[in-house]
């Protein structure tokens, strides 16, 4: 979808309900969509909700509206936001990233609610069962906070005589950090490796832990999961560069932005399933009759550019992988 359209787009959704109000005419449902993020750093993936949205026949201002709910990265902000979309009588919630579905989850077990989350659904306690959810929700799940220790596998076979690596985790995101803690921590103990994991909740800590990762003089950094993360893209990318550390993210996105490799799955086809499901929800199905779909699709991509800059070589083995490689 191109920005012009998108916005053009966005705006409609944000006319479409207001207009409705105002001349009393309830008979466009309403989706309430909350995210722990920005729509800044969601863009892309909200463009292919839409799409998805479409796909089931609901389009925005035409027979349906859309409230937004952004918490620009403060967590404690979402039980508020959940709070108002159900006091103006959303006939479903879309809840996307792992904070803003347990906030939905705790604040109602009657509204029918459609998550996105890089998380174990079941683990985080979002629903029982993958194939018969139960309750009031269901969803989509990608596989990116269980192959996070593979991302550390990568860097290791592209910097094989690299001891040192750091792990970036968001404490304020515990569903997915105590999972990278640990199983990307058992990765490196069965590689042999010595792993430093440093904490990170704000745009400081990230420049704060760039200076120490290069004072303690690490080979590489594994970012993990989270949306925290993912709306920094281009200033992870940028002090990769800067610093010359190799570094390993999730999305497409990264790479694009000058990031050495990118290994994770394709988000958009996640929102973009969200979207599918919540016209699903509109048109009747009961959330606990809709098994929890998972995206598996997993991109490598490599920036061969990036790669140059660092000095390194990407063995053949690694290119042969690759589903795209930025030159």
């Amino acid at each position: 979808m191109k920005r012009r359209e998108f916005f053009t787009l966005m705006g409609g959704a944000a006319a479409a309900w207001p207009l409705a109000a105002h001349a009393q005419q309830p008979a466009l449902p309403l989706i309430g969509f909350v995210n722990s993020s920005s729509l800044q750093a969601y863009e892309p993936q909200l463009g292919a909700f839409l799409k998805g949205l479409g796909d089931a026949g609901y389009v925005v201002g035409r027979n349906v509206a859309i409230e937004y709910r952004w918490a620009d990265g403060e967590h404690d902000r979402l039980p508020s936001l959940v709070a108002d979309l159900i006091k103006r009588r959303v006939a479903v919630i879309v809840a996307t990233t792992t904070p803003a579905a347990l906030a939905a989850k705790a604040a109602t077990t009657t509204i029918p609610v459609v998550f996105e989350t890089g998380a174990d659904p079941i683990t985080v306690g979002l629903v029982a069962s993958l194939n018969h959810p139960g309750g009031n929700f269901t969803g989509v799940t990608q596989t990116n906070a269980e192959i996070t220790p593979k991302r550390l596998q990568l860097l290791h076979e592209l910097l094989p005589m690299a001891k040192l690596f750091v792990l970036l985790v968001n404490p304020s995101d515990p569903a997915n950090a105590e999972r990278n803690r640990q199983e990307v921590q058992a990765a490196a103990s069965s590689l042999g490796l010595q792993l430093h994991i440093l904490d990170i909740r704000s745009d400081a800590d990230i420049d704060q832990a760039f200076e120490k990762l290069v004072k303690m003089q690490a080979s590489g950094v594994v970012v993990g999961s989270g949306p925290f993360f993912v709306s920094r893209n281009e200033k992870l990318a940028a002090l990769g560069a800067r610093h010359a550390v190799p570094i390993i993210y999730e999305f497409r996105r990264f790479a694009a932005a000058g990031g050495l490799i990118s290994y994770g799955s394709e988000i958009t086809e996640a929102y973009r399933l969200t979207g599918t499901y919540t016209g699903r929800i509109l048109k009747g199905d009961k959330p606990a009759d809709l098994p929890v779909q998972q995206a598996t699709r997993v991109e490598l991509i490599i920036n061969l550019k990036t790669a140059n800059a660092l000095g390194i070589a990407v063995p053949n083995t690694i290119v042969g992988r690759a589903d795209e490689v930025i030159e």
